[in-house]
C-alpha cells in the first residue's frame, strides 16, 4: 500500500514538472529589455560609441615631441680623421622638436571628433528602434501563428464531432452514406493546414528566439502596443526620424574636415632646441630653430581637397533631402494602407463575420431538416474559417504596421 502511494507521489511531481514550465509568460516590455540588452548589433554599435569617445579625447592635441640623437661634423678624412676630439667642429648633439598645427586644423579636429561621436551616438540610437521594430515583428508573427491554431483546432474537433455523430444519422435515414466521407476529406484538408501551421510557428519561434533567447518558447503576454503618435504628429515631427537624425552629425563631420581642408593653406610650423657637446677645449653649444611650411602649390594641393569636401557636403544635403521624401511617402502609404486596414476589419467584425455565421447556421439548419447536403454545411464553415482567419492577418497587419510606425522616431 505504501509503495502504490509513493508511485501516485512521484507521478503527480513528475506531472507537475511537466506542467511547470507553461506557467511561465513572457512579457513583450520584458521581451524588449532582454533584445536590447543581448543583441550584439546594440554591443558592437556601443563600442563604436566608446571608439568615437576615445578618439575623441586626441583630437586637437599636439603630436608627440621627437628627440634626435647625433654626431655632427665627424671627420672621415684628412690628419684628424676617425677622431672625436682634436676637430673643434665635431660635436655629439642632441635635439628636441615639437611640431605645432595651426589653431584651425586644430579646431577642425575636435569638431570633427565630436561629430563623429554624435553620428555613432545617433546610430545607436536608430539600431535600438530597429531591433524593437524586428521583435514587434516577430511576436505579431507568433501571435497571430497561434491564434490561427487556436482557429483550427477548433474546427477540428468540431469536425471530429461530425464525423462521431454520422455512423448513427446515417443509420437512422437522417444523412446519407457519403455525408462520412465528405467530412472525412475535410479533416484531410484541415489537418495539412495545421501542418503549415507548426511550421509557421516553428519558424516565428525562431525568428523570436533570435531576440529573445531560449524564453522564446514560453507563452507570450502583451503585444507592442498601439499608435503612440497621429500620423499628423509624426509628418509634422518626420526631421526627427532616426535615420534623418545621422545626418545633422555626418554634415558637422563634413564641415569639420572641410575647415582642416582649408586649414592646410595656412601651413604649420615646429620649433627645434638642441645641445651640441664638444671637446672641453673648445666649449658646448646650444641652438634654437623654427621651421614654417611653404603651401606655395595651394592650386595643386589645398583647393582640390577643399573642393573635394565642398563637394562631399552638397552631397550629404542632397542625400538628406532624398531620405526625408523617401520617407515622407512611405508615411502617407502606411496613414493610406492603415486606414484601408482599420475598415476592412471593422467591416468583418460588424458584418462580415456575422453574414457568414448566419450562412453557416442556414446550411445546417437545412441540413438537418434533410433540405440541403452536407457539402453545403463544410463549404460555409469553411467560409467561416477563412473570414476569421483573414480577420487574424488583417489585424497581424495593421499590428505590424503600427510597429513600423512607433519606430520612425525615438522616444
Amino acid at each position: 500500500m505504501r509503495l502504490h502511494r509513493l508511485k501516485a507521489i512521484s507521478i503527480a511531481l513528475a506531472g507537475s514538472a511537466l506542467v511547470s514550465p507553461v506557467a511561465y509568460a513572457l512579457d513583450f516590455a520584458e521581451a524588449r529589455l532582454i533584445a536590447e540588452q543581448q543583441s550584439p548589433r546594440i554591443s558592437a554599435q556601443q563600442l563604436q560609441v566608446n571608439v568615437a569617445e576615445s578618439v575623441q579625447k586626441a583630437a586637437g592635441s599636439l603630436p608627440d615631441p621627437k628627440l634626435s640623437l647625433g654626431i655632427e661634423n665627424y671627420p672621415i678624412s684628412g690628419m684628424d680623421r676617425w677622431s672625436m676630439t682634436r676637430e673643434s667642429m665635431t660635436m655629439q648633439r642632441l635635439a628636441l622638436m615639437q611640431e605645432v598645427p595651426n589653431r584651425a586644423k586644430r579646431d577642425a579636429q575636435v569638431a570633427s571628433a565630436q561629430a563623429r561621436v554624435d553620428r555613432e551616438r545617433a546610430a545607436l540610437v536608430l539600431q535600438r528602434l530597429q531591433i524593437r521594430q524586428e521583435l514587434s515583428l516577430a511576436w505579431i508573427a507568433a501571435q497571430a501563428v497561434e491564434q490561427r491554431e487556436i482557429l483550427l483546432t477548433e474546427l477540428l474537433a468540431e469536425n471530429q464531432r461530425l464525423q462521431d455523430s454520422l455512423p448513427a444519422r446515417v443509420a437512422g435515414g437522417t444523412a446519407q452514406a457519403g455525408d462520412l466521407l465528405v467530412a472525412q476529406q475535410e479533416a484531410l484538408t484541415l489537418t495539412d493546414r495545421r501542418d503549415d501551421l507548426q511550421r509557421d510557428r516553428a519558424k516565428a519561434r525562431a525568428a523570436l528566439r533570435r531576440w529573445v533567447g531560449s524564453r522564446a518558447d514560453e507563452a507570450l503576454q502583451g503585444d507592442p502596443g498601439p499608435l503612440t503618435r497621429p500620423v499628423a504628429q509624426l509628418r509634422t515631427e518626420l526631421a526627427n526620424h532616426a535615420e534623418l537624425e545621422l545626418y545633422p552629425a555626418m554634415q558637422s563631420m563634413a564641415r569639420a574636415e572641410s575647415r582642416e581642408a582649408q586649414s592646410e593653406t595656412r601651413g604649420d610650423w615646429a620649433w627645434e632646441i638642441a645641445y651640441s657637446r664638444r671637446d672641453r677645449r673648445w666649449g658646448d653649444m646650444v641652438s634654437f630653430q623654427v621651421t614654417f611650411d611653404l603651401p606655395w602649390q595651394k592650386d595643386r594641393r589645398q583647393v582640390p581637397m577643399i573642393e573635394a569636401k565642398r563637394h562631399e557636403l552638397e552631397r550629404l544635403d542632397a542625400e538628406r533631402e532624398d531620405v526625408a521624401r523617401r520617407h515622407l511617402q512611405e508615411l502617407d502609404d502606411s496613414a493610406a494602407e492603415l486606414q484601408a486596414l482599420n475598415s476592412q476589419i471593422d467591416r468583418l467584425q460588424t458584418a462580415g463575420l456575422q453574414l457568414v455565421r448566419n450562412r453557416a447556421a442556414l446550411a445546417l439548419s437545412n441540413y438537418r431538416s434533410a433540405k440541403g447536403d452536407l457539402s453545403a454545411v463544410l463549404s460555409a464553415r469553411a467560409q467561416v474559417l477563412e473570414t476569421r482567419m483573414r480577420l487574424i492577418d488583417l489585424g497581424a497587419q495593421r499590428d505590424s504596421l503600427v510597429a513600423r510606425l512607433n519606430s520612425l522616431i525615438a522616444d
